[in-house]
C-alpha cells in the first residue's frame, strides 16, 4: 500500500530529474532544425540573408534537418584558421560553401550533395578546402554564388569577423 502512495513522488522526482536534460536537447539529436540570429551579407552585387553559427554546436549543427532553404538564404560560420572540412550528414537540401580567409574574402567555392542516410559517419563524403586560410564559410543553396556571379575574390560586408557581435535574433 505504501508504494501506491510513492509512486506520484518517484514519478515527480524522474521528471524533475529529466527535465533538464531534455531541454538541452540539441537539434541534432532532435531532428529540428536550429534557429539562429540573422544578418544581411552583401557580396558583389548579391545580397544573402544569413543566419549566423557563431559557436562550434551550432557549427556542427550547420543547416541541418531543413527540407528547404528559400532563395537568397545561407549560413555563415565561424572557423579556426586553417583548413576547412564540411560534411552533408543530415542535410538534406544540396548546396554550395564558399570558403572565406580572415578579411572576408572568398577564397573558393564548392557544391556539395545530400549523404546517402544508409551510409555510416566514416563513409559520408567530406569537403575539404584548398586553402590553410580559412576562417569563415558560408553555405547557400546549390549554384547560388554562380548565379549571382560571386567568385574567389570577391569580398564579404559586412566583415565577418564583426558578425559575432552584430547578428540579431
Amino acid at each position: 500500500m505504501r508504494s501506491i502512495f510513492l509512486y506520484p513522488l518517484r514519478l515527480a522526482l524522474l521528471v524533475g530529474l529529466c527535465l533538464p536534460l531534455w531541454a538541452q536537447t540539441s537539434s541534432t539529436e532532435s531532428g529540428i532544425p536550429q534557429s539562429l540570429p540573422k544578418v544581411v551579407l552583401h557580396i558583389g552585387k548579391a545580397t544573402l540573408d544569413t543566419e549566423v553559427a557563431a559557436t562550434p554546436q551550432e557549427d556542427a549543427e550547420g543547416l541541418m534537418f531543413r527540407p528547404h532553404l528559400p532563395d537568397n538564404n545561407g549560413m555563415i560560420f565561424f572557423l579556426p584558421l586553417g583548413h576547412a572540412t564540411f560534411w552533408m550528414k543530415n542535410t538534406l537540401i544540396p548546396l554550395s560553401v564558399a570558403f572565406l580567409d580572415k578579411n572576408g574574402v572568398i577564397l573558393e567555392v564548392h557544391d556539395m550533395q545530400p549523404a546517402d542516410p544508409t551510409l555510416t559517419d566514416r563513409e559520408i563524403p567530406v569537403t575539404r578546402s584548398d586553402s590553410d586560410q580559412v576562417a569563415f564559410a558560408i553555405e547557400a543553396n546549390l549554384h547560388w554564388f554562380a548565379l549571382n556571379g560571386v567568385k574567389p575574390g570577391d569580398k564579404v560586408d559586412p566583415p565577418p569577423a564583426t558578425l559575432q557581435k552584430t547578428a540579431s535574433p
